[in-house]
């Protein structure tokens, strides 16, 4: 009961986090992996237990969605479900081992991404000069780092558009939001299938994820956005440590 206590507390406030900035994978995969869950299949628990909400995302931007060519869309959408699939099965052919040694440095990198999202976003649409055509590689790319560890996704999605010379951020957003869903049914349909899934945990994270979500909502007007990003860098730092030294 202590356990389902500690995760259904760790997925509420990813639903909150996720609802207000973003960073919620910060609390569910260190909460799984300190419950005795093996890493790899904590961090495919955890992508099932935020997986709800990328639909949600895409939902509220269906408007936007629909400013793009359908030709367009469909080739994005098929580009990245292909770097997401990558993304998973690297993770099966990962071991446990080699997967404990590398969280530390991915979570830090989540960390920094997030931190400096809106100058890394903000460098890549000076570099780009004019509206270019859709890159499939660099999108492949963001996808294969989607599919294996997805911290922090958001921020690289909106930096390679910029560098792509999209300047409308809802539109941005949309796609965003609709590319990490699709990634995220690859990849969870991946795992599910893999059998990497702790699905009693993974049910009882995602009820308490979306609760979180819902009433994250009211927080996210009334927190400064500045408050919140480092309140999120916070927690990432301080995952980071954690796992670099071993402690979890």
């Amino acid at each position: 009961m202590a356990d389902l206590f500690l995760i259904a507390i760790a997925a509420f406030g990813a639903g909150v986090l996720n609802t207000l900035a973003g960073g919620g994978t910060f609390l569910t995969f260190p909460a799984l992996v300190y419950v005795g869950v093996p890493p790899i299949l904590a961090n495919a628990t955890s992508a099932v237990a935020v997986f709800p909400g990328y639909l949600a995302g895409a939902v509220g931007f269906r408007k936007e969605l629909g400013t793009l060519e359908r030709s367009s869309l469909i080739r994005l959408t098929l580009i990245t479900l292909l770097g997401g699939l990558t993304g998973a099965l690297l993770l099966l052919v990962t071991t446990d081992d080699a997967f404990s040694t590398i969280v530390p440095f991915l979570l830090l990198f989540a960390t920094f991404v997030f931190l400096f999202g809106p100058k890394v976003r903000a460098f890549a649409a000076a570099r780009s000069r004019s509206e270019a055509n859709e890159g499939a590689l660099g999108l492949f790319l963001v996808a294969v780092y989607g599919g294996y560890f997805n911290g922090g996704l958001g921020i690289v999605l909106l930096a390679l558009f910029a560098l792509w010379g999209w300047g409308d951020l809802n539109k941005m957003n949309g796609l965003k939001n609709w590319l990490s869903f699709a990634l995220s049914a690859i990849s969870v349909a991946t795992f599910a299938v893999a059998g990497l899934v702790v699905w009693p945990k993974a049910a009882v994270m995602m009820v308490f994820a979306v609760l979180g979500g819902y009433l994250g909502a009211p927080l996210a007007r009334a927190i400064p956005a500045r408050v919140l990003r480092m309140i999120v860098a916070a927690v990432g730092f301080g995952m980071s440590a954690v796992f670099f030294a071993g402690l979890v």
